[in-house]
């Protein structure tokens, strides 16, 4: 019985699809055993491979060593050296704040004065620091402005993570989430 019926090449079907149809069909129909080709049948497969092969030869590249680069990748590398060179800035034990000075989880959370949100993310964070080594230090956007414009900061709540800012109040399950990382 012959491995296929007629010859796949790229001048019909592509060959990935071509091949794909007609192993499927093959298998489906039982004609063909692919674990069980005589020497002639693996011939001629091999054949119609390799011819797909030199007409497409683009099957043949290389994958790309790395992922492309993200888009964001410079500025992601200056926001992770900002936040180094201000870490005693923000995460000092003798700042202003709450948990263990020592804790593993570190957070520096930007607040305003007559701001709902940020009480509400001061209360999560309070919460949060029964539960978990968490260290919170707690900084005024408007008594440490330049500290905040410098990470380009804008509102409030703002969370600042060594590794990481978030704007906007955040939900406490996402926050686990985070401190999880």
């Amino acid at each position: 019985m012959p491995l296929l019926r007629s010859p796949i090449t790229s001048q019909g079907l592509p060959f990935a699809a071509g091949l794909t149809i007609a192993l499927w069909c093959g298998a489906a129909s039982g004609e063909t055993d692919f674990t069980d080709l005589s020497p002639t049948e693996r011939a001629i497969f091999h054949q119609q491979i390799r011819a797909a092969l030199l007409d497409v030869p683009e099957l043949l590249q290389d994958a790309p060593a790395a992922a492309p680069a993200s888009p964001y990748q410079d500025a992601i590398a200056q926001d992770l050296a900002r936040l180094s060179e201000r870490n005693s800035a923000l995460f000092d034990p003798d700042l202003p704040g709450f948990g263990p000075p020592d804790a593993a989880l570190r957070i520096a959370l930007f607040t305003a004065p007559d701001c709902a949100d940020c009480d509400r993310a001061e209360a999560d964070l309070r919460a949060l620091a029964q539960s978990h080594d968490l260290r919170v230090t707690l900084l005024d956007i408007t008594r440490h402005g330049a500290l905040a414009e410098t990470l380009e900061l804008d509102m409030a709540p703002s969370y600042v993570f060594p590794n990481m800012m978030l704007r906007g109040h955040i939900p406490p399950i996402v926050l686990e989430r985070y401190l999880a990382r």
